[in-house]
């Protein structure tokens, strides 16, 4: 279960945040997928998590759109984090046409998760 947040510029907008929130969720799901967590297409309540924030007064970037993908590690997720970052950010490179820099981190931590049951 993927949490990721996205922080914009003020000159992201409401359009772009829109795209972005529609297509994280698929792009980063088959970004992480691993033999323990693999992804059948089909998200499902809890899959992955998506938080908006908005760059303040005094923050400093070189990027306009950070996108933090924070994913439990597994040994074969971790092999090859940085193809999995890249393709995130693959996904996203016609936001590049529009002159919005994109930079995408991506951690692996040792984490558990727990979710209640959907009612």
């Amino acid at each position: 279960m993927p949490i990721v947040d996205v922080t914009c510029s003020d000159r992201v907008s409401s359009e772009t945040k829109r795209a972005l929130g529609d297509r994280l969720p698929e792009l980063v799901s088959e970004a992480v997928e691993c033999e323990a967590e693999p992804y059948d297409g089909q998200l499902k309540p809890g899959d992955v998590t998506l938080r908006f924030h908005d760059f303040g007064r005094w923050d400093r970037t070189g990027v306009d759109v950070l996108i933090e993908v924070k994913s439990k590690w597994f040994d074969d997720r971790a092999r090859n984090r940085q193809d999995r970052a890249d393709t995130i950010l693959h996904g996203l490179t016609d936001l590049a046409a529009d002159e919005i820099f994109v930079g995408v981190y991506l951690t692996m931590p040792v984490a558990a998760w727990a979710q209640s049951d959907e009612t």
